[in-house]
């Protein structure tokens, strides 16, 4: 199948993959409910917030029946379950915070889990793909795709925060959909040479990763930095790298040694993945290392679509070979605006992460008020690290200086970036 995909004689096409022409890597019209067989999980499901804050989340899932997924058929079915079940797990774990978390995740949630998980081919901790890509609805299904007309399906402690941390994520996902339509575009047109076609494909793109940008600074309208760090930050994290978990999470009924899973990461988007191997960008060993692994918390159809573009002609050494000054911008502007997404984000986690961990710091002596009360109850294990278990400021800049080095030399010696 792979090999059909990367055959020079056959059209590079996203059909193969899962990608919708519309939404990119969002999954078109997520189901809102699972068959009535599943209530149990739905019930327990749409109240995790309030369970969470009433300490009761526990208590209601070890009361909970062991199911069986095997009522399960269809994909969306699939993605809804395995949201539900990811959400649940997440709120049972952290429920009383990083220090009464629990080594042992229930068979009744755990198998089911497990099942769900091995069938879609994700691991079985709440992802990108779940938690973004699979967790949001139309209020007007004839409406537009905006923050007024989305709602999330299924929620996590921390209020308006948590919609809008999640939903702006969407919106930064579907503002790369242009620019994930034109990867084909380029990926064919340097197979044929035709330069002038990869150049307005590579500006194309280079606006799309823009919008992304400029979507991506919603997050400071949307979310409340105390809130993001003091409350809902714990609930994205994972059971990897946690010094809050040494031993990761036994899943009762699967296995009896501990399993370790890392938690949401925005590298487990595919869409940066995606542009990194198109534009040839490599990343250095530990960075790298860290962003191949998050790959396996992706759909497999997605990991596939971004190592089949790695298998592609070099588009790097197609634009080095032309002298076509309209194809050299096109590529210098595609790294430049790939280098500012990531410099913004970077300043965004600043904003949400090291500035509040700061703040913790100095509160934990003082005397204060219910913000900053919020903040300094934050979990001090994950201080200096990303929801996904890497240490977040000095991964960040790695990969952000690890863009410039693709810059070619004619269009990029000259950048004080």
């Amino acid at each position: 199948m792979a090999a059909a995909k990367t055959d020079p004689q056959t059209p590079f096409s996203l059909d193969s993959y899962h990608v919708s022409k519309e939404l990119g890597f969002i999954l078109p019209e997520p189901l809102e409910e699972l068959p009535p067989y599943y209530k149990p999980w739905m019930d327990i499901t749409l109240r995790i917030p309030e369970l969470v804050y009433s300490h009761e989340l526990r208590s209601n899932i070890d009361k909970m029946p062991l199911l069986s997924s095997n009522f399960l058929q269809k994909h969306r079915e699939l993605r809804l379950a395995h949201l539900a079940l990811s959400m649940m797990t997440m709120g049972y774990v952290w429920q009383e915070g990083e220090n009464d978390t629990v080594e042992i995740l229930p068979c009744n949630l755990a198998v089911p889990y497990w099942e769900v998980s091995q069938r879609l081919g994700l691991p079985p901790i709440l992802t990108h793909a779940d938690g973004v890509l699979a967790n949001w609805k139309k209020k007007d299904p004839e409406g537009p795709f905006n923050m007024e007309n989305l709602e999330l399906l299924v929620s996590l402690p921390g209020g308006d925060s948590v919609r809008g941390f999640f939903l702006v994520t969407l919106l930064v996902e579907l503002a790369g959909v242009p620019a994930v339509r034109n990867i084909g575009t380029v990926i064919n047109s340097v197979r044929c040479g035709d330069t002038e076609a990869v150049a307005r494909a590579l500006e194309d793109i280079a606006q799309s990763i823009q919008d992304m940008t400029d979507t991506l600074k919603l997050m400071q309208v949307y979310v409340e930095p105390s809130i993001f760090y003091g409350v809902l930050r714990i609930y994205l994290s994972g059971w990897k790298d946690n010094p809050c978990m040494p031993k990761g999470l036994i899943y009762e009924g699967v296995q009896t040694e501990p399993m370790e899973f890392s938690g949401g990461s925005a590298a487990q988007s595919s869409l940066l993945h995606c542009f990194d191997e198109l534009l040839g960008i490599k990343h250095e060993a530990k960075s790298g290392d860290f962003l191949t692994r998050m790959r396996n918390y992706m759909p497999p159809a997605h990991k596939e679509l971004i190592e089949d573009i790695s298998l592609q002609p070099s588009l790097r050494n197609f634009v080095q070979q032309q002298t076509n000054e309209h194809l050299n911008q096109a590529f210098h502007l595609c790294v430049t605006k790939l280098l500012a997404f990531r410099s913004y984000h970077i300043s965004i986690v600043s904003r949400f992460i090291t500035v509040p961990a700061a703040r913790a710091r100095q509160l934990r002596n003082e005397s204060h008020g219910l913000e900053e009360d919020m903040i300094s109850r934050a979990p001090t294990a994950l201080e200096e690290r990303g929801t996904g278990g890497s240490g977040i400021m000095t991964f960040l800049k790695s990969v952000r200086d690890q863009t410039k080095n693709v810059f070619l030399f004619e269009t990029g010696k000259d950048m004080n970036l």
